[in-house]
């Protein structure tokens, strides 16, 4: 009898705990948190990856946002990473569909676009999936194999983006590319900003370094509701290479840069696009512990951004 109140009772318990039901207005959903090439990183034999190697559910994907309207049960990723079939498997898991309306695009770098070869005959065989690109963008994927190939099948449907215009991508949400200093080999390179009931997030995967960019990031923070920025790197002398080859926002950097703002604004800030040495992917790291001190979040894939 007392095992069978005992019971009853965690029964109870666990039905009352709080869960998170999927939302039933316009959201955003982190898909993926690491740089171009994921976590652990092929080739990685260093003690960053080992634990990685030898336990997969420690694996991180490259950093991808869904937007997802369950109103009109639509849904848009930016940029087509190397993992997007995973990718495209966890939002299945909250929405119930793989099926996207369309895919906005970043900038050409491995991590941000050739997943789209998944779109192509030899996988899915899509039907004019619309891909919103730049102009630089749009003609490396129509001039440049196999991505013209796509175009020619009539697999992606391009259209054309315009920075600083915004589009709508249907009654309820907003999106506006914006252009932002990077290494921009075979493309210029945006960030995005997402308008849901007149809320508003800033997607910055990729950029140079902050003061470059002729846009003041803290006012920016300021203004909107969410941010999720480049954290590519935590620290100078993380690679034993010159990093001013690759320049990234180091997340040291960053910190000092918004150390100014209030609480309440460090708290719209998600460091995100973590390369496989970055400690910010180490679960209880010392720098983990240090960026939720200071007040500012990591990104986590799954997380959901209620609008």
């Amino acid at each position: 009898m007392r095992k069978l109140i005992y019971l009853i009772i965690i029964f109870s318990f666990a039905c009352n705990q709080p869960t998170e039901n999927t939302p039933t207005t316009p959201y955003v959903m982190v898909l993926g948190v690491a740089q171009d090439a994921g976590y652990p990183q092929m080739n990685c034999k260093k003690d960053c990856c080992k634990q990685a190697w030898k336990n997969f559910d420690l694996k991180r994907t490259t950093s991808c946002l869904a937007i997802v309207d369950p109103t009109s049960k639509e849904q848009w990723i930016i940029d087509a990473t190397p993992n997007i079939k995973e990718q495209l498997q966890l939002l299945k898991q909250k929405t119930g569909t793989e099926e996207l309306d369309g895919i906005l695009l970043t900038h050409a770098h491995m991590g941000h676009y050739t997943g789209l070869l998944h779109f192509g005959r030899e996988v899915m065989g899509s039907n004019n999936l619309p891909v919103f690109a730049m102009p630089k963008m749009k003609t490396f994927l129509k001039e440049n194999g196999p991505w013209s190939q796509l175009v020619k099948l009539e697999n992606i449907n391009i259209k054309a983006l315009k920075s600083d215009s915004t589009i709508n991508l249907n009654e309820n949400i907003k999106v506006k590319p914006f252009l932002v200093p990077h290494r921009d080999e075979f493309s210029e390179t945006v960030g995005y900003e997402i308008t849901i009931n007149n809320k508003s997030l800033i997607f910055i995967p990729d950029i140079d370094k902050w003061e470059k960019w002729e846009t003041n990031i803290t006012e920016l923070i300021k203004q909107v509701d969410y941010t999720f920025l480049d954290a590519t790197f935590y620290k100078n002398g993380e690679l034993k290479r010159d990093m001013s080859e690759i320049p990234h926002p180091f997340v040291e950097e960053s910190m000092e840069i918004f150390s100014s703002l209030s609480n309440a604004d460090k708290q719209k800030i998600h460091f995100i696009h973590f390369n496989h040495t970055n400690s910010l992917l180490i679960e209880g790291s010392a720098s983990q512990k240090e960026v939720l001190k200071k007040g500012f979040n990591l990104a986590k894939e799954g997380q959901i951004i209620r609008f």
